[in-house]
């Protein structure tokens, strides 16, 4: 591999900044992926159940009741507005 002949290049101080450099990437990514995921549950959590079938995934969604005759479900994708 071409990373492995780079490092062996390295002086032994190049490689403590490497080694320091791959640990802090390393704590970022997966704080990265811890928020992602918390978010992943909280949006899951907040999400209603009985959403229509054409809503996307990641849509934001605003449900009214008008005048106590059901509800209005709105939505917007990345490419239109909805209404349903």
């Amino acid at each position: 591999m071409e990373i492995v002949n780079t490092l062996n290049e390295l002086d032994s101080e190049q490689l403590r900044d490497v080694a320091a450099y791959a640990e802090a990437l390393t704590e970022h990514k997966e704080r990265e992926a811890r928020l992602e995921e918390s978010a992943r549950q909280v949006e899951a959590k907040e999400r209603p159940d009985d959403l229509p079938d054409d809503v996307p995934a990641k849509a934001t969604v605003t449900i009214k009741e008008i005048n106590d005759n059901g509800y209005y479900w709105q939505w917007r994708d990345s490419t239109m507005c909805q209404s349903s």
